[in-house]
């Protein structure tokens, strides 16, 4: 019998009832300034790892959904834990519930996801400095721009999951 191939990445939420693992690399890792973002995480961004909903495996717990407002005005699925309240992932509108943007500080080892690309950087708290050379978007990027954020696999593993 076949063993499981090691995963990406580990993580969970504060008190250890949630735990999860990524079973592949993120398709982009997002670093966001929005005010919402900014409001939502308690700090001056939110760092959030796109994968496919399908290769993010629960190994504990059951996460609870809590639907909050956004920008869009569509709304968000925030995934917590039922205890500790951590966000652990969420599900937005465009993709909805076929892509999970896991917030990367819930990870064992954040280190494995730095961001590819900082977006809303107009609403960019100005004591942040952005001088880590990663490509920087006012608001958010368009679809052009997809294949140089996201490389080759990323936008081919995005452009399948929005078709499916």
């Amino acid at each position: 019998m076949a063993e499981d191939p090691t995963p990406f990445a580990e993580g969970g939420c504060t008190c250890g009832e949630i735990r999860y693992r990524l079973l592949r690399d993120p398709i982009v890792v997002h670093c966001c300034h929005c005010s919402w973002c900014q409001r939502e995480s308690g700090s001056a961004f939110a760092l959030n790892a796109v994968i496919e909903a399908t290769e993010v495996e629960l190994t504990g717990g059951t996460p609870q959904t809590v639907i909050t407002p956004s920008a869009s005005q569509k709304g968000q699925e925030v995934l917590r834990c039922p205890t500790c309240r951590v966000a652990v992932w969420s599900h937005y509108a465009g993709a909805g519930a076929k892509a999970s943007f896991v917030r990367v500080g819930t990870l064992d080892d954040p280190a494995l996801c730095p961001p590819d690309v900082h977006i809303f950087t107009s609403s960019r708290l100005d004591w942040f400095d952005l001088r880590d050379g990663v490509e920087q978007f006012d608001a958010f990027y368009s679809g052009k721009d997809v294949p140089r954020i996201y490389g080759e696999d990323g936008a081919a593993r995005w452009k399948a999951l929005r078709e499916a």
